[in-house]
């Protein structure tokens, strides 16, 4: 199979921020050379050190090096043969996500943490170079006592994570190597079940599928399935990547879900923060091109029955300059969204009022905005304002805000808290509504038990850094 060659590029060509420097002109190449046997090779080519290449060993098998050992066990002798059934059989646990978790456990952890230091590795590279000062280190200090306060909660997560039998981690969605998609699973199997597709956030740079433990978890005991869909973070890919990414994740489960158990006619889209902002420009960028004439498409808005957008930003023209002051710096944040040309093209909002695609609006599901109006990272107008816009061009949309709410008390720090959690409540009434069951099955569901203690969850909220 040929090579696949990514460029990550810092376009830095607005009039706005004066002559480009030297600096802008540092591309990252990612080469991923997939083969029967593969390895994953990094190129880095920038003008702070030389070029390099570090290997690092593969922890998923293509399907397609299972499928060729295969058919060589005719040809080969004993000794080899028994060697590649061992082989191939190791491989098939992580693509086939098995009920064992013993079986997938270490395959499942290595691979989580190659990708977590790839990403991470050349991040901080790529920001140290774009001249990352005292804010970005202060923030990462925060977050870390942020993660440290919440690690009882996490523990508890991640054991469930790696452990349920009721999870099916790194399911192969696409070609990229972050097409990846987690599964939460209901205990209970009486029927096709209403399915989320979600988004992580992540500012663009940090998000990962495992991210939407949390929200699986307490979904899934609702009899709800969630499908937490990962996709390539800068500079592992821009802003188009990403999308393209979602888009390929929304087009598996519309296609597949029926497999697992989920309903193809009760499929919601969700996303939160990054995650919101992406999904929101899959989402309109496919209705786009469903109101255009001979558009080859593999899923359809149509079979969406709803959008739950969560602390998402959807106009950017007007947010880069609140990530500025944020940390989220003008030359990080232009690279991620392919330059200043293109802030336009990856604002929801903005997109939906252009005269020449007015049509795409009434092809969108029912879209509801949950924000909290204490946000600071993406503040509650944005949700506020894309909710008007929609109702004004006649699409059908809503904002829920929430009172004293910041950025991360909707998404970790009430669902830790346990007992009644008044935005998850909200969005299974939604996806309930008509189905008197599972409403029925609602009202009496026990509380929910508290992962962290109070105190801590406090102090956690005074030292976010969102």
């Amino acid at each position: 199979m040929p090579s696949q060659v990514l460029p990550v590029s810092n376009r830095l060509q607005s009039s706005a921020m004066g002559p480009t420097s030297s600096a802008s002109v540092a591309t990252m190449l990612l080469k991923a050379e997939i083969q029967d046997d593969p390895s994953t090779s990094i190129i880095i080519s920038s003008q702070f050190e030389d070029e390099k290449a570090v290997t690092i060993r593969p922890l998923l098998t293509r399907a397609s090096s299972y499928n060729n050992t295969i058919a060589n066990n005719t040809s080969v002798g004993p000794s080899n043969q028994q060697r590649r059934r061992r082989i191939a059989s190791d491989s098939s646990l992580a693509l086939l996500a098995d009920d064992s978790p013993r079986g997938s456990f270490r395959q499942d952890v290595g691979h989580a943490a190659a990708e977590t230091f790839l990403v991470t590795r050349l991040s901080l590279k790529l920001l140290r170079y774009l001249g990352v000062g005292y804010r970005w280190i202060m923030r990462f200090l925060a977050l870390g006592c942020y993660a440290f306060l919440l690690m009882p909660g996490f523990i508890q997560v991640g054991y469930y994570y790696f452990f349920s039998h009721q999870v099916r981690r790194s399911i192969v969605y696409g070609d990229q190597p972050r097409n990846r998609l987690d599964l939460y699973l209901p205990k209970n199997f009486d029927g096709p079940k209403p399915v989320v597709a979600f988004v992580t956030g992540g500012a663009w740079i940090i998000g990962y599928k495992a991210w939407g433990s949390l929200l699986g978890q307490q979904l899934s005991e609702r009899d709800i399935i969630v499908a937490c869909i990962d996709y390539r973070n800068f500079p592992q890919g821009t802003m188009s990547d990403m999308v393209r990414d979602a888009s390929q994740g929304i087009s598996f489960v519309c296609s597949k879900i029926a497999e697992y158990g989920g309903d193809p006619n009760r499929i919601y889209l969700m996303g939160q923060s990054a995650g919101a902002h992406i999904a929101a420009c899959t989402l309109v960028e496919q209705a786009i091109k469903e109101a255009g004439e001979g558009e080859n498409i593999s899923w359809s808005v149509s079979q969406i029955k709803a959008y739950f957008g969560l602390s998402g930003g959807y106009n950017l023209l007007n947010l880069v300059d609140h990530f500025h002051s944020r940390g989220l710096y003008r030359k990080i944040f232009l690279s991620i969204m392919e330059g200043e040309e293109s802030l336009r093209r990856f604002s929801p909002e903005v997109m939906v009022q252009d005269a020449n695609i007015r049509r795409a609006v009434s092809l969108l599901p029912p879209i509801i905005l949950f924000h909290g109006i204490a946000d600071y990272s993406i503040p509650s107008d944005s949700s506020k304002s894309f909710a008007e816009t929609l109702r004004r061009l006649g699409g059908e949309s809503k904002a829920i805000l929430y009172e004293g709410k910041t950025h991360t008390d909707l998404f970790l720090q009430d669902p830790m808290r346990g007992g009644r959690d008044e935005m998850f409540e909200d969005v299974v009434a939604i996806i309930h509504a008509g189905d008197d069951n599972a409403r029925a099955k609602d009202a009496v569901a026990p509380r929910r038990r508290r992962l962290v203690p109070e105190f801590m969850l406090k102090l956690a909220r005074s030292v976010s850094p969102f």
